[in-house]
């Protein structure tokens, strides 16, 4: 038995696997628990091992790594299409080898553990944001049935709390002052773990010499430049700054035919968080961004006076991709003048 792919559906406690050989026939169906899996594939000769990008893959792609195998690792959306007939672990392991075989099959880069620890930071970071949103929405909403009137964000909120729960001419009772009480504490305690994580980010981006040079590309700050180097461990996973950027969802979406050329809005695909970041960042960039006398400074000038400032905002993340590619690619130090031509 000589496996050149092997396939794993992974999840928590029940592994599949399925082996192919150089020529495609199935040599291997087995089914193995999660404490046997690490050792099974260890005594395996080295071949290539295929899984999708889900939850623990990142962790399992490390460990057969260790042992000398080849790790690929495809979205999940690449696999659906070679799945037979019904749907279960081992027609999906089957399926997944059938995807790796593909010549033009996009691959997921693996995260070491560096990425992940950074990734992490971001994840609980948004999960905080959103819960901060809700409570902000709902004590604006709260408020609005006893006939007071609070701004929206979170400056606003803090400040017009405060001074409502100390009010005396307002329709509040004692219990519901009590409870709002309680929301400006969660609200506050909400901020302080942001800035906690916000130190952190900080503290990550002075220490990692690749995010100290994306810094320097407008539209790029701290939060947007560590996810990148969570989300991008290897530059050259990418073929060019464009392959990363429709990676990142942020080219047309196309609907041709024949000689038919139809460009749609962005694809949207990838990362939604990394592709969220940059867009902001661009929007900013696009506001504040004074040096109109470099190469890039008038494309963005251009750009400001022939397109709607959205869409002139997605065409910067756009062409900000790009540029963060061939840093990441090159290593080299962002120029205004050059990197825009590079890129």
């Amino acid at each position: 038995m000589t496996v050149s792919v092997l396939g794993i559906d992974i999840a928590k406690n029940t592994f599949q696997l399925h082996g192919a050989d150089s020529a495609g026939n199935s040599v291997l169906r087995k089914r193995l628990p999660r404490n046997k899996l690490a050792a099974f594939v260890a005594n395996l000769p080295q071949c290539k091992v295929v899984m999708e990008s889900c939850g623990s893959a990142n962790y399992w792609a490390r460990v057969f790594q260790s042992s000398g195998h080849t790790v690929k690792l495809i979205s999940p959306q690449f696999v659906k299409p070679f799945v037979k007939t019904n749907k279960n672990d081992a027609n999906d392991a089957q399926a997944i080898v059938e995807a790796a075989s593909r010549p033009s099959m996009h691959f997921v880069p693996i995260k070491g553990i560096e990425q992940q620890d950074i990734q992490s930071i971001h994840r609980v970071r948004s999960r905080i944001v959103k819960n901060r949103t809700a409570l902000i929405n709902e004590i604006r909403g709260l408020c609005l049935e006893y006939g007071i009137i609070v701004s929206p964000g979170a400056t606003k909120v803090k400040r017009s709390l405060c001074l409502i729960i100390t009010s005396d001419t307002n329709q509040l009772t004692q219990s519901s002052r009590e409870c709002m009480r309680d929301l400006y504490d969660e609200l506050i305690e909400n901020e302080a773990r942001l800035k906690k994580l916000d130190k952190k980010i900080r503290q990550i981006c002075l220490k990692n010499e690749t995010c100290y040079r994306l810094l320097k590309i407008p539209g790029v700050g701290e939060l947007t430049a560590s996810a990148i180097v969570a989300a991008v461990p290897n530059a050259n996973e990418f073929k060019n700054g464009r392959h990363m950027s429709a990676w990142l969802g942020l080219v047309p979406r196309q609907s041709s035919s024949g000689d038919k050329q139809v460009l749609l809005g962005i694809s949207k695909r990838g990362d939604r968080y990394l592709r969220t970041l940059l867009i902001h960042g661009a929007r900013a960039a696009l506001s504040h961004y004074k040096k109109v006398d470099t190469v890039y400074g008038r494309w963005l000038s251009q750009r400001k006076a022939t397109l709607s400032f959205n869409k002139a905002a997605v065409a910067l993340a756009n062409k900000n991709a790009r540029i963060i590619w061939s840093l990441l690619h090159s290593g080299e130090e962002f120029d205004s003048n050059v990197q825009l031509a590079a890129a």
